[in-house]
């Protein structure tokens, strides 16, 4: 299947997008033999079916059994799966444990689990050619970004892009969003809650982004609900945690299943039997006893203060929470229905919460595929050329990051000139430039077109860019100008413009130097992102 892949690696689960090109839509992947289905019912009734992949791995031998398989294959409630590796590599906490007689580290765990994500995605989604798109976290640290690279390069992706998770919130709601613009994402996943508040802006190497104005957050998510949950029974239950502590990752899922049924049913109840003395642990819960449970545990004294912390931080950098654009709800626990009260009573109608699963994914997938929040080029384009000097072919930039489109004026001049006498058919070769950097867009630099004392063309240029990676994009229509009369060795015949049209574009105009004709206005070559 063609279409560009997003992946939202979270704490408690993975989901995955696909941009498909020819309908301009995002979907979310469906992996039937690692994923669960997330069925939920939004506030207007409409009823939701979200594939997703429970985070967690478990090495049975010389298996490495990934989401869905380890339910299946019955370790659902043992403790020996690794979960919540995104929260360990975050904070930057190893663990270590012996697994199979070696060493595995929580990184050494989530790297094989994408690993095998990445291996069943290959299965419905062409990787080879298409470039993938990893979300992070807003201001992500650098060692979790390049984790996510090592994780690439060992899957063989080589075109992958990072992009932070707010701007993947707001693409995935369908947020217009223009330079100033201010919105808040608010993430309640499985590990915390994280609240930014960002601003759209231009980068200084051009592009545009999202500039944190204000954070906040609680060590507080979806997996500490399932423990009050748990704590609860035992409670109810007179048991210590040390009776049950052999069946303690049972438990807990049978609590996150209660946590999730409420969210749209009014009761629910934990049951799970000891399976080492039969004896049943069972407490009914209705949705008011859930509420008040949250509330003695803090859960929305905590989010109040998260909130007001994000917004007393931004008010430093000029801003006035009635110019927020949108407050985007993320994250499996922004489900609970007293969640979503408490932010609506703080900021009232600007709340979105009707895709709290996959806006994520379906923003990341839109991203990669050349949606944006903004009207600007997401990579470097480049012609390939030769440099006699140096006998060897070049890059020159003609379209840097963070171009705006449609274009006013040209982007970048070049003349063709002919390679050899008699020459009827010339051309270019674009290139899309790849780099070593988390969102991409550096400038090319500086350069210019000079031509030797024969009267050909080359690029001096005072810099040469860290450069990962270039992919030829006009491979299969490199050479499209016709020279009637043909064209003399060296002679710079064709002068060339390019520019950008609304639908990202590259367009060229040809003019003939010999002939005084125009042979191509405004003629598209290459579909840029």
């Amino acid at each position: 299947m063609a279409g560009r892949l997003a992946v939202d690696f979270g704490t408690s689960n993975t989901r995955l997008a696909v941009w498909d090109q020819a309908s301009g839509t995002a979907s979310m992947l469906r992996l039937p033999e690692i994923c669960e289905i997330d069925v939920w019912t939004d506030p207007d009734g409409v009823v939701h079916e979200v594939p997703c992949i429970p985070s967690v791995i478990h090495f049975d031998g010389d298996r490495e059994l990934v989401g869905r398989q380890v339910t299946a294959s019955g370790f659902g409630g043992s403790n020996l799966p690794f979960r919540r590796m995104k929260h360990y590599i975050s904070s930057q906490l190893e663990l270590p444990r012996r697994v199979n007689g070696r060493e595995v580290t929580f990184p050494d765990a989530g790297r094989a689990f994408l690993l095998r994500v990445l291996d069943f995605a290959r299965a419905q989604v062409d990787l080879e050619d298409e470039e993938v798109a990893f979300t992070v976290p807003v201001e992500a640290f650098e060692h979790y970004q390049e984790w996510l690279g090592g994780v690439c390069e060992a899957a063989g992706v080589q075109r992958y892009r990072l992009l932070d998770e707010a701007s993947a919130a707001a693409m995935g709601y369908d947020v217009a969003v223009a330079d100033g613009d201010t919105f808040m994402a608010c993430d309640f996943g499985g590990g915390t809650l994280d609240v930014a508040i960002v601003r759209a802006e231009r980068r200084k190497d051009g592009g545009r982004g999202c500039r944190v104005l204000g954070k906040g957050g609680a060590e507080i998510g979806g997996a500490r609900i399932d423990d009050w949950i748990f704590q609860d029974v035992l409670k109810a239950s007179g048991k210590a945690p040390e009776d049950v502590r052999h069946i303690s990752a049972l438990c807990l899922l049978e609590a996150e299943r209660v946590k999730k049924e409420l969210t749209d049913k009014d009761e629910s109840t934990f049951t799970v039997t000891d399976t080492q003395t039969g004896a049943v642990l069972s407490k009914r819960y209705s949705r008011t006893a859930f509420e008040d449970l949250l509330e003695e545990q803090g859960l929305f004294t905590a989010v109040k203060s998260a909130l007001r912390a994000a917004l007393s931080r931004a008010e430093h950098m000029d801003f006035r929470q009635d110019k927020l654009r949108a407050v985007l709800l993320v994250g499996g626990s922004s489900r609970i229905p007293s969640f979503r009260r408490a932010v609506r009573q703080e900021f009232g109608q600007v709340v979105r919460y009707h895709r709290p699963l996959d806006a994520v994914a379906a923003g990341g997938a839109a991203f990669v595929g050349g949606v944006d929040l903004y009207p600007h080029i997401q990579h470097e384009y480049a012609l390939r050329f030769y440099d006699r000097e140096k006998q060897d072919h070049g890059f020159q930039t003609i379209v840097a990051a963070g171009t705006p489109y449609p274009s006013e004026k040209p982007v970048a001049e070049y003349t063709i000139p002919a390679v050899r006498d008699g020459q009827e058919y010339l051309g270019i070769n674009i290139y899309e430039v790849g780099r070593k950097e988390a969102f991409g867009g550096a400038d090319g630099g500086p350069g210019e077109i000079v031509f030797d004392p024969s009267g050909g063309a080359r690029f001096q240029r005072s810099r040469e860019p860290e450069i990962r990676s270039r992919f030829w994009i006009n491979e299969h229509c490199p050479t499209f100008i016709r020279a009637d009369p043909p064209a003399r060795k060296g002679d710079p015949r064709f002068p060339v413009q390019f520019t950008i049209d609304g639908n990202k574009r590259l367009c060229i105009t040809v003019r003939d130097n010999e002939t005084g004709k125009t042979l191509m206005q405004n003629y598209p070559v290459v579909k840029l992102t």
